[in-house]
């Protein structure tokens, strides 16, 4: 849900106060709001939630990733202290408001590829197709996801019963009154305001260009399979796992990246299409590497048998190549978004001080 932005008469003459006030004030309304629905819907789904998070708890993660990217965009502008302290809390709910959906998403992928793998249709013939590990390795997965998302539901339950989560309810109510804004708040939007959406573009862009997009230049190319990037000395002994956790980081940051990229264009009236199919191709590619280690580490299992684990191998395999096809989507719109002429949001003149170039999403 995206505020109505400000007609052109009150934004030409609001502060970045006005503003940022204004969407804070809508996002922790929609957060309180939400708040009791979610509660109520975890505690009525004892392990049972859905692939899509109901509509109370959808609503109160839509709200904390806007109050969250908002006050870590424009931080500036607001008491350090209380800033830091508010993105914390947020950060906090928003992975506990995660963990079971995620562990949900994460089982309907691993065994959905594994029943594709395994079966036949009008199409043809999964390569796993009779394969005698195919059932037991099912069944493997299908224990160990559900076993974690019966915790996750556990801890989930007990967090949202306790002070902490009061206590950041309480924040946010005080929150719809007044904001703890600094003396830089009472200067124009877009003399405030712009710069820090530039700057947080800057660290986008960035970021965007230390990927291997080189890797991923070709559909289901397989490069990223056989070669990985380079990991950090401080690593110690490199294996496998931890080649791809390396890998797969800088993809995990730069969805973050985006997101506050969308939050900040929503907060100056110019929300992005391309922005939100950026988000969900991330999406796609970090769902799909949480997959292939589950089934990895799920491959490790004691005392199973070679063909399980042969199965589980191939599951694995075909969820790194549903990464490099996330990443190919990636790369090709990417390159479409950067800098330039027609890319990035016309920033105005009090904005180009920064690396961002004008451009319009």
């Amino acid at each position: 849900m995206t505020d109505a932005p400000m007609t052109a008469q009150a934004a030409s003459t609001a502060t970045a106060g006005d503003i940022l006030s204004h969407h804070l004030t809508a996002q922790a309304g929609a957060f309180l709001r939400a708040l009791p629905l979610a509660v109520g819907e975890v505690g009525a789904r004892p392990g049972a939630a859905s692939v899509v998070p109901s509509a109370g708890t959808a609503d109160l993660l839509r709200a904390v990733r806007r109050v969250g990217g908002l006050l870590h965009t424009f931080g500036s502008v607001f008491e350090q202290t209380w800033a830091q302290e508010s993105r914390t809390e947020l950060r906090w709910l928003l992975n506990l408001l995660a963990l079971e959906p995620g562990y949900v998403r994460r089982s309907a992928r691993l065994l959905g590829a594994l029943d594709s793998l395994s079966g036949s249709d009008p199409e043809g013939t999964g390569m796993l197709a009779g394969h005698a590990g195919a059932p037991k390795a099912r069944a493997l997965l299908d224990r160990q996801l559900t076993l974690a998302r019966t915790r996750a539901h556990s801890t989930v339950l007990q967090e949202l019963r306790s002070a902490r989560l009061h206590a950041l309810a309480d924040r946010m109510t005080l929150l719809v009154g007044e904001a703890p804004l600094l003396e830089p708040a009472g200067g124009r939007a877009p003399t405030v305001l712009l710069p820090q959406a530039a700057a947080a573009f800057a660290v986008l862009s960035a970021t965007a260009q230390q990927l291997p997009l080189h890797r991923a230049a070709t559909p289901y190319g397989g490069n990223g399979l056989r070669r990985l990037g380079a990991v950090p000395a401080a690593r110690g002994t490199v294996d496998a796992d931890t080649a791809l956790a390396a890998d797969d980081a800088p993809w995990a940051r730069l969805r973050i990246l985006v997101k506050r990229g969308r939050y900040a264009l929503e907060v100056c009236g110019r929300p992005s299409s391309e922005l939100d199919e950026l988000d969900a191709v991330l999406a796609r590619q970090q769902e799909a590497a949480d997959a292939a280690v589950t089934a990895a580490t799920a491959a490790r299992t004691p005392r199973i048998t070679p063909a399980t684990a042969y199965v589980l191998g191939v599951v694995h395999a075909d969820q790194r190549l549903e990464v490099e096809s996330a990443r190919y989507a990636f790369g090709r719109r990417w390159s479409d978004l950067q800098p330039g002429p027609d890319g990035w949001p016309e920033f105005p003149v009090e904005a180009r001080g920064h690396s961002v170039a004008p451009r319009t999403v």
